[in-house]
Order: C-alpha cells, then sequence, then structure tokens
C-alpha cells in the first residue's frame, strides 16, 4: 500500500507548481523523454499514439474538404528563405543552417525547415499554368525545426511534429474562405475530438504570420489560466506568389498572381490535451483520442479463482475489439491498487474491474476517470452501454473546461484591474483600438499578449473606449500571459 501511495504522492500539485506538474505527468505517463540534443524530445509510445489518433482525425477532415497528402524537402535553399524579406524576417532568429555537407563546404546553405512556404511556393510555380489547376490543396505531415531558446515538453521545442497545408487559388476571396473553412475544421476538431473549448479569432497585425495578409487562430485557456495557441490558419494573399512567380493564365486570358493560404497545427495539442483535461492524480485523455479507451483489470484472491476470472476477461475484450473500442488489459503482476494509481496517472477514459463476484453476476465494474463514478454493468449490455459511457466522458470533459474557461474569462474597463486579471492567470476581455505600439506597451508592462479578437463581437459594434490609449474602440480583444 505504502508503494500505491508514493506513486500518485510524487506528483506535485497542480495548485503549487503548474510547471513542474506539467513536466512530471509528461514523464511518468510516458508520453516523452527529453532527446541528447538541448530542445528536442523523444516522443514515447503512448505519446505518439495520441499523436497518430490526432493524424487520423484532422487527416480525415482535411481530406473531406478535397484536400491532399505529399511531402516536400525538409532542406529548403537559402535562397528561397530570401525571395519573401517580410517572412524571412520573421523567421530569421529561429532558422537553423546546413553549411557542410559530404566534409565539403556548400556553395548555397540549407536552412532546415522552419515551415514549406518558400519551397512550397516554388513547387506551385512549377506547377500551375492555368486556371484550371486551381484550386490546389495540398498538406503534409513532417517535422520542423526552430531553433527556440526556451523549450519545454510538447510546448515549445526546437523539432516538433506538425501538419502544414498550403493551397492555391483564383482570387484572394476564394483564399479567404479556404482559410476560414480550415480554421473551423480545426475548431470542430479541438471541441468535438479534443474537447477543448476555444475562441476563434483574428490574430493582430503584431502577432500573425510573417508574411501574411491575415493570421487567424484557435485559443485555448489551460488549467492554470494561461493561453495556448491551439491552431492557426493564413491567408498569405499574393505575396508569397509574387515572390515566387505563381501566376496562371486566367480565363479572361490574362495571367495573374494566386492568392495562396497555410494552416497548421502541431504537437503542442498534446501538451494543450495534458493541461486542460489533467488533474491532480495526472492526465485524462478524451476517449475519441485515448490510445486505449478502457482499461480492464482482472482482480482475484485465491489462485483457483484466476482461471474463471481470466476466461471472463478475454470474453470481454474480444467483445469489445469487435465493437472497434480500443481497449488494453493489465495482466501484469502488479497489485490492483497500483494498477488503479498507475492507469488513472495516464488517464485512460474508463477503468473496467472483473473479479469473481462480477464473473458470477455476469457483469463488469466501470469507473470513469473523469469524475470516479462506479456503475455495475451486464456483460450482455455492454455494446450499448460502454459507448454512451466515452460519449458522457467526452462530453463532461469539454463541459468542465467550457465551464472553467468562462469562471476565468473576465471583462474590465480599468486597466488596474486589467493588470490584476493578468497577474492571475485568466483572459482579460477588454475594448480595444486596434493598436500595435499599445500592444507591445501592454506586453512589457504585464508579460500579457493579444491573443486574439474574437470572431463573435458585440452586435452593433463595439461601444467606448480603449482601456489603454482612451481612444475610440474598434473591437473586443482577449489578452493573457501564454505558452
Amino acid at each position: 500500500m505504502a508503494n500505491e501511495e508514493k506513486f500518485v504522492e510524487d506528483i506535485v500539485d497542480q495548485d503549487d507548481n503548474f510547471s513542474m506538474w506539467y513536466n512530471q505527468i509528461v514523464r511518468k505517463a510516458e508520453l516523452a523523454d527529453y532527446a541528447p540534443v538541448r530542445g528536442c524530445m523523444i516522443i514515447r509510445p503512448y505519446g505518439y499514439a495520441i499523436w497518430e489518433n490526432i493524424q487520423k482525425g484532422l487527416d480525415e477532415r482535411f481530406k473531406e474538404t478535397g484536400v491532399e497528402n505529399a511531402y516536400f524537402p525538409l532542406l529548403i535553399p537559402q535562397s528561397f528563405l530570401t525571395k519573401e524579406a517580410e517572412h524571412v524576417e520573421g523567421f530569421a532568429p529561429e532558422v537553423a543552417w546546413v553549411t557542410r555537407g559530404g566534409g565539403e563546404e556548400l556553395e548555397e546553405p540549407l536552412a532546415i525547415r522552419p515551415t514549406s512556404e518558400t519551397i512550397i511556393g516554388h513547387s506551385f510555380s512549377k506547377w500551375i499554368q492555368s486556371y484550371r489547376d486551381l484550386p490546389l490543396l495540398i498538406n503534409q505531415w513532417s517535422n520542423v525545426v526552430r531553433w527556440e531558446k526556451r523549450t519545454a515538453l510538447f510546448l515549445r521545442t526546437s523539432e516538433f511534429l506538425w501538419q502544414e497545408g498550403h493551397t492555391a487559388h483564383r482570387t484572394l476571396e476564394e483564399a479567404e474562405e479556404r482559410t476560414m473553412q480550415m480554421l473551423n475544421v480545426y475548431r470542430k476538431f479541438a471541441e468535438e475530438e479534443a474537447a477543448i473549448p476555444v475562441i476563434a479569432g483574428r490574430k493582430s497585425e503584431n502577432e500573425k504570420f510573417a508574411g501574411a495578409l491575415r493570421t487567424y487562430s484557435i485559443e485555448a485557456m489551460m488549467g492554470d489560466g494561461k493561453a495556448l495557441q491551439s491552431a492557426t490558419s493564413h491567408n498569405l494573399g499574393n505575396n508569397f506568389a509574387k515572390g515566387f512567380d505563381i501566376q496562371f493564365l486566367d480565363a479572361d486570358g490574362q495571367r495573374k498572381y494566386c492568392a495562396t493560404t497555410s494552416w497548421g497545427l502541431s504537437t503542442r495539442m498534446i501538451g494543450g490535451l495534458i493541461m486542460v483535461h489533467g488533474d491532480k492524480s495526472g492526465l485524462i485523455i478524451p476517449p475519441r483520442l485515448a490510445p486505449h479507451q478502457v482499461v480492464i483489470v482482472p482482480i482475484w484472491r485465491k489462485e483457483k479463482e484466476r482461471g474463471i476470472v481470466e476466461e471472463q476477461v478475454d470474453r470481454v475484450e474480444k467483445l469489445l475489439r469487435a465493437n472497434k473500442i480500443r481497449v488494453k488489459v493489465d495482466r501484469s503482476d502488479n497489485t490492483p491498487g497500483w494498477k488503479y494509481n498507475e492507469w488513472e496517472m495516464r488517464g485512460v477514459p474508463v477503468r473496467m474491474e472483473i473479479g469473481p463476484r462480477d464473473v458470477q453476476n455476469n457483469s463488469v465494474m466501470l469507473v470513469r476517470r473523469d469524475n470516479r463514478v462506479k456503475e455495475p454493468v451486464s456483460v450482455d449490455a455492454l455494446e450499448t452501454r460502454l459507448p454512451q459511457l466515452l460519449d458522457e466522458v467526452q462530453q463532461g470533459l469539454y463541459d468542465r473546461a467550457l465551464a472553467f474557461r468562462e469562471e476565468n474569462t473576465f471583462r474590465t474597463e480599468s486597466y488596474d484591474e486589467f493588470k490584476e486579471i493578468i497577474e492571475k492567470r485568466g483572459f482579460a476581455r477588454v475594448k480595444w483600438a486596434e493598436d500595435t505600439a499599445a500592444e507591445l506597451a501592454i506586453k512589457e508592462e504585464t508579460k500579457a499578449t493579444l491573443r486574439v479578437i474574437p470572431f463573435d463581437q458585440p452586435e452593433g459594434g463595439v461601444q467606448g473606449k480603449c482601456i489603454y490609449t482612451g481612444k475610440p474602440a474598434t473591437c473586443e480583444a482577449i489578452f493573457a500571459r501564454s505558452y
């Protein structure tokens, strides 16, 4: 029993040190480990299984919109990055360079891709000749490298996994429509599969993607009140098309520049899952993304009970797998108490206990991870009840996260109160006159950034003055400290 208790005691309380709690969960749940190269991470099988489920869910949604997958090289010629000045300026501090290959100095340095707009723009310029070639809708699943100075597993690493979508269109209007369409794909995925409520909106000029015409994002509140940018979608206008000569012959016989977009989501979504749903006992993974939706724990005290329990466990496992439920049977020699603690810490949505009495009653005991409510269920009813229960856990996690965000989002017209809110690490929703200088001043004074200008603005427009400049407000904006 002492060892079972220590297993959980080793995890620091979220309220005492949220950052330490997060790092302990990532390591103890065997999601990731530090790599030999500073700032990089090794994603362990359990963590990678979550990423695979994220990939699967997003990939299906992308393809429903007509997007196709491709792959582009990791190494990008230096000359490509210099073709779009604003873009290269934005990424210059983070780019890692290859200057030698095969023991010789390279004629041209090669960037290890920080993002792929440039090399994909080069390809689009060759592939697109006529309006009949449009729209061109491409996505790639890959890794990127951005030389980060301050890193945290999943949240900000020098190398990370992501998807990056890139599209080309005849008009700016079509590009804007696609940009918004993909943002909505991300919003639905975050809310319906990750059970994370998000706020969708536009980024400020200061926070937009380097070289973009407009950037949109979905922002989520973590368990400590900080914000996490969970996905972005960029309307690049004609900027990259002009830099890479992406032109097409239109139906009117005129040569025109394409309008392009890019959009992405990365493994930081796993960090978001941990920080939104986790509790003092560890992870809680939403059923639709969980590597194991159910863990079965066999229980017996006497050796003569073992056979009948294992026979029932095998029967139930086959039943669940036949119904496409991801199930894990813990057949280890650890005690039931240890197993309970371990799988709670690893965030499996539902625990199923099967002991001699359950076998006698032809039933199982189901225990929800999110609220620990127990429910005996007949084996004959499992095919119907278990999927319902998983849906209830999924919805319960979303509802709890939404309630937490609402409780920690504050409206204020006082800058002094604004600073108090930010110090407590909640969301401050304020009246705002879009002003880059004021935005930078607030960041300097409070360490808060303008996370998003939400789409859901007051009907009839914003009335009143900007919280910082006193100028007439043009919108409402959300400020917060962030990861």
